[in-house]
């Protein structure tokens, strides 16, 4: 079964969380930290890859954070998953050098890959943004009314 890696997990509730909450001011690490529950030590190493690539802007100073860089509907999951994806490439030991892993095997996991690749190409953050608010997820400073009596 295929499986997203925890650090895939992380990026991109991150990406996300910045998407939905980041408007207008930076979001914080620790508050993200707070509210997806993602481990500072983790968070921080994927946030800064982010802004390497050009997914996320980093704001210094003490109301500093990240923003998108770029418009959340230029941003897809696919865009987040390639960033990741680089990182751990220097972790990847399922590859074989069998030659029925390396000539058969590889290139059916690669076509795979590439196939799921495209689906999360048309998925950007506008898209889990405008999910988030129809499934009524408040967004950071908004209290949850509750009408319960």
């Amino acid at each position: 079964m295929l499986r997203m890696s925890r650090k895939i997990v992380l990026a991109l509730e991150a990406v996300l969380d910045i998407a939905y909450n980041g408007r207008p001011h930076p979001v914080q690490s620790k508050d993200i930290t707070e509210r997806q529950g993602i481990p500072q030590r983790y968070l921080e190493q994927v946030l800064q890859q982010l802004v390497r690539n050009n997914i996320l802007k980093g704001v210094r100073g003490p109301r500093g954070g990240y923003t998108l860089a770029r418009e959340r509907r230029r941003i897809t999951l696919g865009d987040v998953l390639r960033v990741v994806n680089q990182m751990e490439d220097g972790d990847d030991a399922t590859v074989s050098k069998a030659p029925l892993g390396e000539k058969i095997i590889a290139p059916i996991w690669e076509e795979m890959q590439a196939d799921i690749l495209k689906k999360f190409d048309r998925i950007t953050m506008e898209d889990l943004c405008r999910e988030a608010e129809e499934k009524g997820v408040p967004r950071a400073g908004e209290e949850s009314v509750n009408f319960a009596i």
